[in-house]
This record gives structure tokens, sequence and C-alpha cells, in this order.
């Protein structure tokens, strides 16, 4: 697997015209309850894995795997055994 490093993700995403960029650590099995944020997402799976649901369509997630999320897009997480890391740029 060759991912960008994270000065790299960075870089890209505010080129892209995104406000900030952090990475985001989860522990193994945490779920996280539907939500949503006021902004949009784009990230990046860097380690671990999770499950994703956004409506009917469950998305499974492994290092390496990118995702979007639109701003007040309701979503939930379930992170797998060996929780995740993944990179994050939003977008207010």
């Amino acid at each position: 697997m060759n991912l960008p490093t994270f000065e790299q993700f960075s870089q890209a995403a505010l080129a892209e015209g995104f406000d900030a960029v952090l990475e985001r650590e989860w522990a193994p099995g945490q779920h996280v309850a539907s939500h949503s944020h006021p902004f949009s997402v784009k990230a990046l799976v860097v380690r671990g894995g999770l499950t994703l649901t956004v409506g009917e369509a469950v998305t499974h997630l492994q290092a390496g795997d990118p995702f979007t999320l639109a701003r007040d897009t309701l979503h939930a997480e379930q992170y797998g055994a060996d929780g995740a890391t993944f990179w994050v740029a939003r977008k207010n």
C-alpha cells in the first residue's frame, strides 16, 4: 500500500479548499451513533478499519480507503477490533 504522507494529504486538501486537516484516532470496537457534522469531510483511513453507515448504505473501510461526507449527512461509525486512524480534511 502506497499512502501519501500526512503532509501530502494536508497540502492537497488545503489546495482543494478545505479549511483544516487533522488526524483522528478511534479505539477498538468503538461505536459512534448516528450524527452529522456542520462541515464537509474528505478522509483517508491510514490504520485499522471501520464500518461507515449512511442511510441504507454500509461501507467497510480499511487502511488505504478514502471516503467523503457532505455537510449535514447523517452517518454512524463502528470501528474494528484494531480501532482506526484516519486523516480528515474539513470544509466549513
